[in-house]
């Protein structure tokens, strides 16, 4: 079977390419126009950051020198060729790796409760009273928008150094980031099992219990654990101000120019967020399918 092809006159074809020229021109002009003033933003912004190319060229030879007496013995080799006396104190180092991880652990399962209690009264679709959602977010912004090392240098002057204040912290941190992360979720839950509840003269908490939870329950448990690898990394900041875990140790190594040391802490935190990194995703994985792994 053919098919036949219309061809249009030379004079409205021009027409048409003509149109279709001064489409792109007008296209590409907007697209330089934006990058133009994306350009000059990032310039006033970085003006105003004090972002002085100069300096950091007149200055890169420290961080690189830095780097230099971190991988360097005390003796002048470098730390590979002796890891005995590299990881000198790493029976130490991994006690404290282990508080981190438990203040970790502890502070995202606070919060995660918190999250967890929070979370209807802020989602859109599910929260009883207007000025109730309002509260209940600002709560949560409040509670995550606050630095944790903020928090945690206020719980130190509170409580004490140790690792109370770090789980404190990374517990009002995680509430704020989970109740966000978890109300998104059930904002985006089908809003037709609550219906059926509803109908069945269903209290507001079976509708959550029965219609929504069932829907939302593998999202939650895969940001929890995702926000316990970001716990991690955070717990090892914290313990700069007195928080407790490795981060107590490594600051001192730092203020005491024990430059071998700082990178053999640093090696251990690094290593214990791949493996857990890696953990986490597996769990995910397997727990919720191949997406929940991205």
């Amino acid at each position: 079977m053919t098919t036949a092809v219309s061809i249009l006159p030379a004079p409205q074809l021009a027409a048409l390419d003509e149109s279709y020229r001064q489409a792109v021109a007008r296209k590409r002009l907007r697209l330089m126009l934006a990058a133009a003033a994306a350009f000059a933003v990032l310039v006033i912004a970085a003006i105003g950051a004090e972002v002085n190319l100069r300096t950091l060229f007149t200055f890169f030879g420290n961080f690189v020198s830095y780097f230099d007496r971190i991988l360097t013995l005390e003796d002048g080799t470098r730390v590979w060729s002796n890891p005995a006396e590299w990881f000198w104190g790493w029976r130490k180092w991994l006690w404290m790796l282990g508080e981190t991880i438990l203040i970790s652990y502890v502070g995202t399962m606070i919060g995660a409760v918190f999250a967890f209690a929070l979370n209807f009264f802020a989602a859109q679709n599910t929260s009883p009273a207007p000025w109730l959602r309002f509260a209940v977010r600002r709560l949560l912004e409040f509670a995550r928008t606050v630095p944790g090392i903020v928090f945690a240098l206020i719980f130190v002057i509170a409580f004490g150094l140790g690792p109370m204040a770090g789980v404190l912290a990374i517990a009002i941190h995680s509430t704020g980031a989970l109740g966000k992360l978890f109300s998104e979720i059930v904002e985006n839950a089908d809003m037709k099992p609550i219906e059926g509840v509803r109908s069945t003269g269903g209290s507001w908490l079976s509708c959550m219990r029965f219609a929504v939870l069932p829907q939302v329950a593998a999202g939650y448990a895969s940001y929890a654990l995702l926000r316990f690898e970001i716990n991690v990394r955070e717990a090892s900041v914290m313990g700069f101000v007195g928080a407790g875990g490795i981060g107590q140790e490594l600051v001192v190594a730092i203020r005491k120019f024990y430059y071998s040391d700082v990178s053999a802490i640093l090696v251990t935190i690094i290593v214990t967020v791949f493996i857990i990194d890696i953990s986490t995703g597996w769990l995910r994985g397997r727990l919720f399918g191949k997406d929940a792994r991205a």
